[in-house]
């Protein structure tokens, strides 16, 4: 897929737009997408949630999967681990995803989640699983 076809995938997906993520760039081993911090996404202690934090990771891995493969195909998270390391309460947040294997049916990524000042808020490792 080209990067054009890429985000527009990415932007096709309703969840995506809602939280408002988006991809922001392209890599040899995998992609970035990124998320502008707004009031609904925050949880009521006012920073980040960690369930947007947990979709970021989730997100960056299956749309690093899909450039990999050339094309959607259907899949499904079946793991996710995320480490939160700190909070974040403004900015943008960026998720660095690198693709460790792609397997037949398994697949495993390593995610880093940064804030606007480069600081590592949080890693994650997701596996998902293709779909016949």
């Amino acid at each position: 897929m080209t990067p054009q076809q890429l985000r527009k995938f990415v932007a096709a997906i309703p969840f995506n737009r809602l939280v408002g993520l988006r991809l922001a760039r392209l890599h040899p081993d995998g992609v970035t997408v990124e998320c502008d911090l707004r009031p609904n996404l925050m949880n009521g202690a006012g920073v980040l949630h960690g369930g947007v934090t947990a979709t970021l990771a989730d997100v960056a891995v299956g749309i690093a999967l899909t450039r990999h493969i050339g094309r959607p195909r259907a899949g499904t998270t079946v793991e996710l681990k995320v480490n939160y390391l700190r909070p974040v309460s403004n900015g943008r947040i960026r998720a660095r995803a690198r693709l460790l294997r792609v397997g037949k049916t398994l697949c495993t990524g390593r995610v880093d989640l940064h804030d606007s000042e480069q600081q590592l808020f949080g890693t994650a490792l997701a596996t998902y699983m293709l779909l016949p």
